[in-house]
């Protein structure tokens, strides 16, 4: 790979700066069907996505993360954490996958297989020209119910993933209610290490608030029984576990999040003084995971894990099974 822009802020190769916008100065795409005619070399998407890409004028070829959001949710919620991702050399794609739900998730789950599939086609023709997307190093995440889906699809319910998935990462991931109302189909068996992945690497990250309601009219935003840590004690290993404490369900998204469901963000689930500290723990750690497996550096990662160097986020608790 190129080396990365000079543009942005120059940091050293010290781990601390993860948690901080990385070398690579970036760019957001917004990539909708309409933006395609009909004689198009370029396929379109099955759903708009954004895409948050390194911009440098050297170029360069990056790996690649899908990220999928959480429950009525808007993709663009996640735009700085997920430019942050991409300003440490990785093409991010954010797709939205609905905009009202119901309880199953089976059409999430094709419809990110078809996201993949068109990504192995067409991802580098919308691309800057200067940058080529490593699609051999494939990590699939998502948050909250978008963490559900992500697991879904890497254990091949419903469908398999056109693609080898060569990391999995859950954000504050959520399968329903409770132990006893998981959506359809379920993904926890509540049995230890069950998830059978052929020892594909996951990463989950947790929030302390998350099982605690904010106010008697609604539920916890990550109850009890389907959240964080069945989905850790259910992934074989190498499984690396944060859980953050102080921090609630939605504090990785953007800090200003607009509209009724922006708004909501900020009702529905028990939440931190500030978005930002979880958010750069979160862009942070999932850098550091992503180097680690699919660049091969896990030097951050261990330092994270054994606490040498000051973070911006407490813990509740930290676990690693290798």
């Amino acid at each position: 790979m190129s080396s990365p822009s000079s543009s942005t802020n120059d940091t050293t190769s010290n781990f601390i700066t993860i948690f901080d916008n990385g070398t690579y100065s970036t760019v957001l795409l917004n990539i909708k069907a309409e933006d395609f005619s009909s004689d198009s070399k370029t396929t379109s998407p099955s759903k708009p996505l954004i895409i948050a890409t390194p911009s440098c004028s050297e170029g360069g070829e990056f790996p690649v993360l899908l990220m999928l959001h959480g429950y009525i949710l808007y993709n663009h919620f996640y735009s700085q954490l997920i430019k942050h991702i991409a300003s440490h050399g990785f093409v991010v794609i954010a797709p939205q996958l609905y905009t009202i739900a119901g309880a199953d998730s089976s059409d999430e789950i094709k419809d990110t297989a078809a996201i993949i599939d068109w990504a192995s086609k067409s991802l580098k023709n919308v691309l800057p020209s200067n940058v080529r997307p490593n699609l051999d190093k494939l990590a699939l995440s998502g948050h909250s119910r978008g963490g559900k889906v992500a697991f879904a699809l890497a254990l091949k319910k419903v469908t398999t993933s056109p693609l080898k998935i060569s990391a999995l990462i859950g954000i504050d991931p959520v399968d329903g209610m409770g132990k006893k109302n998981q959506t359809p189909p379920p993904v926890l068996t509540h049995l230890p290490q069950s998830f059978k992945l052929d020892g594909m690497p996951v990463l989950v990250i947790g929030s302390g608030f998350g099982a605690i309601k904010k106010n008697p009219l609604f539920p916890p935003c990550a109850p009890e029984g389907v959240n964080h840590e069945n989905f850790y004690n259910e992934s074989q290993n190498p499984a690396w576990y944060f859980l953050v404490k102080d921090y609630g369900h939605l504090d990785m998204l953007d800090d200003c999040t607009k509209g009724v469901r922006g708004v909501s963000t900020y009702c529905l689930c028990k939440n931190g003084q500030s978005r930002e500290p979880m958010r750069k723990f979160v862009g942070g750690v999932i850098v550091a995971f992503l180097n680690a497996y699919l660049k091969a550096d896990e030097s951050m990662l261990v330092s994270i894990r054994d606490g040498e160097e000051t973070i911006p986020v407490k813990f509740d608790k930290v676990d690693v099974r290798l």
